[in-house]
């Protein structure tokens, strides 16, 4: 019999330094990727403000250059999910990091200087847009990865919900403080602020102590074959496949939601731009909210209900925008309360799930399989984007509200009939608690990316259990003496 690998053979590098493995307090590999990760959260949220603002007031753009920036920034996420989580598995996730923060701070820096040298045009916003865009799938596709190769598996999950409180309150802080900056300094110079928050954060990355997962060291495959590979396995896995459809369905429904979610608040029901940033500000006090209360919701009522309760809290959440009259000041409160609350069970349930996900993916395949979700994600938005025009255009912005909302109830069905919601915690130690024996549970060595603990293979033929093996036969003897 093999004897079981120590407890500090499963543990990250990263975890094992710190002197704890079972605490985040001190963790100084943690708390640097935590710092450097808010840091350049503020930066993306100044330029999300501050080049439209650029377009508009110094280059005089139209509507439709405004509405092509915007596509510039967006388009890489879909067409770069893929690849990125190849290059993630195959590359130093934290020399990914350090080189797209410097890349980005570059690419940044030259809008002040084309516009210092009267050189500044909107196709080379467009640029920027694009790079900043592509710069950001291969930053995040190593960002999120990373986190199982710096924190012990139990403390994942606290983790994943510190990341998330820090990027809520980074997000906040970039959108009004971005706003503040603008009207101040001017929207071209806040741009060196964002350069230099990405220099911080490249900083911070760097003070990450290098991970130690083994890699493959046989041929690897080419790129389609490798997204190929973490396609399978999100397809063919009896947790990974209900998780990130379900996360594909919400973000179609969603999309409809929050196509018209703005303009039909300015719109048709009379709220002013006052009341729009009450209600904006609600959405990110609720996601902070989230992200403090997931590891508690967790372990509570077990990552399968947790994430059951947050997408079916999330359509009811919903309701009052399509139930409101129009110029009502109690309903604009009402509104209020109930989008906090909706980004409360939206960011509990997406922190639990992220956690889960890494939980039960091998870490040879985490970029990919996570990549594979964001891909998926992108063209369910740009998909929702389409069909919520149509519906508009058929029937009004309250029929595309109402079909969007009644949408989000697929993906709680999903759940509902999938073996997520027997799962009664987190795994750990090779076991996936609340799901019945009918797969084969099998574990091997955290870095060897096969039976990774809790990773549940197909159904396939049965299998003798482990305390019925029969005894091995003795060789039978033979003239000479076994050494």
């Amino acid at each position: 019999m093999t004897a079981s690998p120590p407890a500090s053979a499963l543990t990250p590098p990263g975890a094992r330094q710190q002197g704890s493995p079972l605490s985040l307090r001190g963790h100084r590999g943690f708390r640097a990727y935590w710092v450097g990760e808010a840091t350049s959260r503020i930066g993306s949220s100044l330029h999300a403000v501050a080049l439209p603002v650029i377009a508009a007031v110094e280059l005089d753009a139209t509507p439709g250059q405004v509405s092509t920036l915007a596509s510039a920034a967006l388009a890489p996420v879909f067409v770069l999910a893929l690849p990125a989580g190849v290059i993630g598995d195959r590359c130093s996730k934290r020399h990914l990091m350090v080189i797209t923060d410097l890349l980005a701070a570059a690419v940044v820096a030259t809008v002040p200087a084309c516009w210092a040298l009267g050189t500044l045009s909107m196709p080379l916003l467009y640029v920027v847009g694009l790079l900043l865009g592509a710069l950001a799938v291969l930053h995040q596709a190593a960002a999120i990865a990373i986190v199982p190769e710096l924190v012990h598996p139990a403390l994942l999950h606290r983790a994943n919900s510190h990341v998330m409180a820090g990027l809520a309150v980074a997000n906040s802080a970039g959108t009004y403080g971005g706003s503040a900056a603008v009207s101040l300094l001017g929207a071209t110079r806040c741009l060196l602020l964002d350069a230099a928050s990405y220099l911080v954060s490249a900083w911070w990355a760097f003070q990450i102590p290098p991970a130690s997962v083994r890699r493959s060291s046989g041929p690897r495959p080419r790129l389609l074959g490798a997204i190929r590979e973490g396609v399978t396995h999100v397809m063919r896995d009896r947790i990974q496949r209900p998780l990130v459809l379900t996360t594909t369905l919400h973000a179609y429904a969603d999309g409809i939601v929050v196509t018209y979610f703005a303009y039909y608040l300015l719109t048709e029901l009379g709220v002013s731009s006052t009341g729009l940033g009450l209600v904006m500000g609600a959405l990110g006090t609720g996601s902070l909210v989230g992200a403090l209360a997931a590891t508690r919701l967790e372990h509570r009522a077990g990552p399968g209900v947790a994430i059951l309760i947050g997408f079916a809290a999330y359509p009811l959440c919903g309701l009052p925008l399509v139930l409101a009259p129009s110029g009502s000041a109690t309903w604009l409160i009402i509104l209020a309360a109930a989008s906090a609350l909706q980004m409360t069970a939206a960011t509990a349930a997406g922190t639990t799930q992220r956690s889960l996900r890494q939980h039960t993916c091998p870490p040879a395949m985490q970029t990919r399989v996570q990549q594979t979700s964001v891909w998926l994600v992108a063209g369910a938005r740009l998909l929702a984007a389409l069909s919520a025009g149509a519906i508009a255009h058929a029937g009004g912005v309250r029929a595309a509200l109402v079909i969007g909302i009644g949408l989000l109830i697929a993906p709680v069905v999903l759940l509902w009939v999938s073996p997520v919601r027997r799962l009664t915690a987190m795994p750990q130690g090779g076991s996936v608690p609340g799901v019945p024996a009918g797969a084969c549970l099998d574990r091997g060595p955290l870095d060897s990316g096969e039976g990774f603990p809790g990773h549940i293979d197909p159904p396939g033929p049965p299998t003798t259990p482990p305390d019925r093996r029969p005894e091995r036969r003795r060789p039978v003897p033979s003239s000479k003496e076994d050494s």
